[in-house]
């Protein structure tokens, strides 16, 4: 009997700044290279974008951008959903067997206003007793420490 498996998210890109959304390209989301590699997101894998700004979310594939420059650029029809200067969040997903997931890593990139990376938070998936015996402090309500305007 195979293994029953879990759509686990290994990487956010968390309150980018959208820099520029793009009508006349084919699709996709173009990224910063560093962001990409700091979240271990992979060219041509996919990804749920969610717009902060407006609540729309969408999937699609990433291309790499210019390394250093920042960029978080939607393509194509996704553009109609975003706009320049809109907030959004980039999770990536991988399928993982049950028994790999307590103890795995997923990282979490935390940016500033020019998409610059400030902070990446690594946080380890929990087994269901420390949950229930109390072991993980809840992140309910956790404000985001950082203001974005």
């Amino acid at each position: 009997m195979q293994e029953s498996t879990r759509l686990f998210m290994y990487g956010k890109i968390h309150r980018c700044r959208v820099t520029e959304a793009n009508l006349d390209y084919m699709g996709s989301i173009t990224i910063d290279p560093l962001l990409l590699d700091a979240t271990g997101i992979l060219p041509y894998t996919q990804v749920d974008v969610v717009n902060i700004t407006n609540g729309a979310r969408l999937q699609t594939y990433v291309i790499p951008g210019n390394i250093g420059a920042g960029e978080i650029c939607l393509n194509g029809a996704a553009a109609h959903l975003f706009s320049k200067n809109d907030l959004a969040i980039i999770m990536a997903y991988e399928q993982c067997p049950i028994s790999q997931l307590v103890g795995r890593a997923s990282k979490a990139v935390m940016v500033d206003h020019n998409n610059q990376i400030i902070e990446v938070i690594t946080y380890q998936t929990p087994s269901l007793t420390q949950l229930a015996n109390g072991e993980v402090p809840s992140r309910a309500h956790e404000p985001y420490g950082i203001k974005i305007k």
